[in-house]
């Protein structure tokens, strides 16, 4: 039992339970209000996100010991099925807030462009492992996966959702410098994905005001732009160093919007102070320092690139929030992952998760076999 449980990485592990557990207990503390006005239940969100982690739980145990090198057999399927469903989303998905990103199945709501982010993971790292004979030649090596790639992002965008469509340019892009591209070619790619994020930004008259307002919000609050920025200054000054107290935010009433999804850190930072702050920042180094180790130790090609890619994943998302709610960058709608309430984000981290975990079984278990034959070779010597 003891060499079983040996196998698994359990300080990745442990980082991504505690960070799901916090993010449940936080949810509660900036969405009660919200919910009593909606539903007249304090736990409305609690018991929607509850419904999500025991899903993605469900899910991530079954992958977590789903070896990582079958997911090849199955790339054709997972690009297909991604592409079709964000074509479904333009043609027939639910209009929130001027955006058109969610697909209803019943009582609850799927955000196809959440799992994109893993086919795209997948598909390049799949595709550059095969295509190392080739990866000095921009157009046969380097420029053929991105093409499908940047049909994604152009189906993402008529949703429309820069704040992912950049992420998953900006993932594609490391897995494309991971596998080896020339830098000539690099640089090439990135200046086009630069110009064309820039374009889009600057073209949107809703991006320009987000743009602008990040810059200085408090000259922008009489239009709306700038307010949920100041109410998150306000959130952060108010709970200092030690907090406020669990359920004591002031912001999380009314004042916040969005308290409970792309703001829930502003809550953290406004109840917790600068200790739940920290918490969440070690854990996710953590997940991140795990992963990289893990990578490091895989001898496929198509693992490292596989593991690699999720670590960065995460990190840009995190990057992306955690700026946007501190003013460092325009707010995007990312969510937080594992602690924001939204269900297709929570999914797609424990996916992601169980993926990179998988990796790092192998890993562990690798390490065990050589640890156990080094023991037997100085037994025979001895």
């Amino acid at each position: 039992m003891s060499r079983i449980l040996q196998r698994y990485d359990w300080v990745l592990l442990g980082a991504v339970f505690a960070l799901m557990m916090f993010g449940l207990v936080m949810i509660y503390s900036a969405s009660f209000p919200l919910g009593i006005d909606m539903a007249e239940d304090p736990f409305y969100f609690v018991k929607r996100q509850l419904i999500w982690i025991t899903i993605g739980l469900f899910v991530f145990f079954i992958l977590l010991h789903f070896p990582y090198r079958l997911y090849q057999k199955f790339i054709p399927l997972i690009v297909t099925v991604s592409i079709l469903s964000l074509i479904l989303v333009v043609l027939i998905g639910t209009n929130v807030n001027g955006s058109q990103r969610w697909i209803s199945i019943g009582p609850l709501s799927v955000q196809p462009s959440e799992f994109v982010k893993i086919a795209v993971i997948l598909y390049l790292a799949y595709v550059y492992s095969k295509k190392q004979k080739y990866i000095n030649q921009f157009i046969k090596g380097v420029l053929p996966p991105l093409i499908i790639v940047v049909f994604m992002f152009t189906l993402i965008m008529l949703q429309p959702d820069l704040g992912t469509a950049t992420t998953i340019l900006l993932v594609g892009g490391t897995v494309v410098f991971l596998s080896g591209a020339r830098w000539r070619h690099l640089v090439t790619l990135g200046a086009l994905a630069t110009l064309a994020v820039s374009w889009l930004a600057f073209t949107a008259p809703y991006r320009m005001q987000r743009l602008v307002a990040f810059r200085d919000p408090f000259e922008y609050e009489m239009q709306g732009s700038g307010h949920q920025l100041i109410q998150s200054y306000i959130a952060m000054a108010h709970g200092g160093v030690t907090g406020t107290g669990l359920g004591q935010s002031v912001q999380k009433m009314h004042f916040l919007p969005e308290p409970h999804t792309d703001f829930i850190f502003a809550v953290i930072a406004e109840e917790l102070g600068i200790f739940g702050m920290l918490f969440i920042l070690v854990c996710y180094f953590l997940i991140a320092y795990r992963g990289v180790v893990a990578g490091l130790k895989c001898k496929q090609l198509f693992g490292r690139l596989l593991a690699f890619g999720i670590v960065f994943f995460l990190l840009f998302q995190t990057i992306f929030n955690l700026a946007a709610v501190s003013g460092l960058m325009p707010i995007t709608g990312i969510t937080l992952p594992l602690v924001s309430y939204g269900g297709s984000s929570l999914l797609v981290s424990l996916i992601a998760l169980a993926i990179l975990g998988n990796i790092a079984k192998e890993a562990k278990q690798q390490d065990i076999k050589h640890h156990s034959s080094v023991g037997a070779d100085k037994t025979f010597q001895a």
